[in-house]
């Protein structure tokens, strides 16, 4: 599914009837429609130039009581005798504005494994696109933005075989990680914009379910695409998906990078994030610098940086800091793990 970005501009020249027998009217140059500069900037509103002649100035018409002797008028100095530059694009467009999000005073859990009854003391939750919100909770939707999910790669390969990652052998680049998820190709304008399309689908059901936000995991894919893709790639695809988000009335939250908080708090319109384990790799100053307490950290239980005890004690983990296990698994399993820092 994609998108027409472009509306069709017409211009009608209205013809003025020449007053005085003898007149010649002389002959109308259409002005040409140049083609519109490639899109450059991340967020995908980008500004339009004015169109050409879309305020078209016409000269008064002639006085009745004019003399016969024709004065030629000064303003009838045809324009193309003063070129002008086209405005010069702007090179960042604003990011969109903020949502308003639900955070900052609540404790969030991590439910990706699958959904459950909130524990006490939780204000929020993080669930699957495929799950429902929790009702009378802050409830933010997963979504995967960068790359497939494990029960979509085929569907992926067979419907958008030339958006999914390829190396120069034509391979297609999966996360070394997450083998079942191969990475999504963001590295041109073209393809940013049909993602985009494709991943709106999942946008719009987080809306329609209720959700108050989504959390755009992935945005760091491009560090495991040994070098096809880009920084500026991925935040120029998240400007694309913030855009849409909000247009659906939903908050955005920024999943780990934290070498471009800034960037995409200020550039993309991130308005919370999401940061696995940043006390174990000495990161939240990062998230809560940029996004106060608008940060969420889930640290697992089998990759402390000493005792959970420690990391609840650190003044700068996050106010809503929740242990888990590494699955994320429900309270059905026995590798089921959850705890939250005490919080007053």
């Amino acid at each position: 599914m994609t998108t027409t970005r472009r509306r069709a501009l017409t211009i009608t020249l209205v013809t003025v009837a020449a007053l005085c027998a003898g007149c010649k009217a002389g002959p109308v140059e259409a002005r040409p429609t140049g083609t519109p500069p490639a899109t450059v900037a991340p967020s995908p509103a980008a500004s339009t130039a004015p169109a050409p002649g879309s305020t078209a100035t016409t000269d008064p018409a002639p006085s009745a009581s004019a003399t016969p002797t024709a004065t030629p008028s000064p303003t009838a100095v045809p324009t193309s005798a003063a070129p002008t530059a086209p405005p010069a694009p702007t090179p960042t467009a604003a990011p969109p504005v903020a949502a308003p999000t639900g955070l900052g005073r609540i404790v969030v859990d991590y439910q990706l494994g699958g959904a459950y009854a909130l524990p006490a003391g939780v204000g929020g939750v993080v669930r699957d696109s495929t799950s429902e919100p929790a009702p009378g909770a802050y409830s933010i939707c997963y979504v995967n933005g960068f790359q497939t999910q494990p029960d979509e790669r085929t569907t992926w390969l067979r419907e958008h075989p030339d958006l999914v990652l390829r190396d120069a052998e034509g391979r297609v680049v999966a996360d070394p990680g997450w083998p079942d998820e191969v990475l999504l190709d963001t590295s041109t304008d073209d393809k940013r914009a049909r993602i985009a399309a494709v991943i709106g689908v999942s946008l719009q059901r987080c809306a329609d379910a209720g959700f108050d936000a989504v959390e755009l995991d992935n945005l760091d894919s491009y560090t495991r695409s040994g070098g096809l893709l880009t920084a500026d790639d991925a935040l120029a695809t998240a400007a694309r998906y913030v855009a849409v988000a909000h247009g659906l009335g939903l908050a955005v939250g920024q999943k780990n990078a934290a070498d471009l908080t800034r960037r995409g708090h200020d550039e993309v319109g991130f308005d919370f994030a999401v940061a696995e384990e940043c006390h174990r790799w000495d990161e939240c100053a990062a998230y809560t610098d940029v996004y106060g307490d608008q940060v969420i950290d889930v640290e697992y239980a089998d990759d402390l940086r000493g005792t959970f005890a420690e990391v609840c004690a650190d003044p700068q983990t996050p106010f809503s800091t929740v242990l888990r296990d590494h699955d994320l698994t429900s309270p059905a399993s026995r590798a089921y793990v959850f705890e939250a820092c005490p919080r007053g």
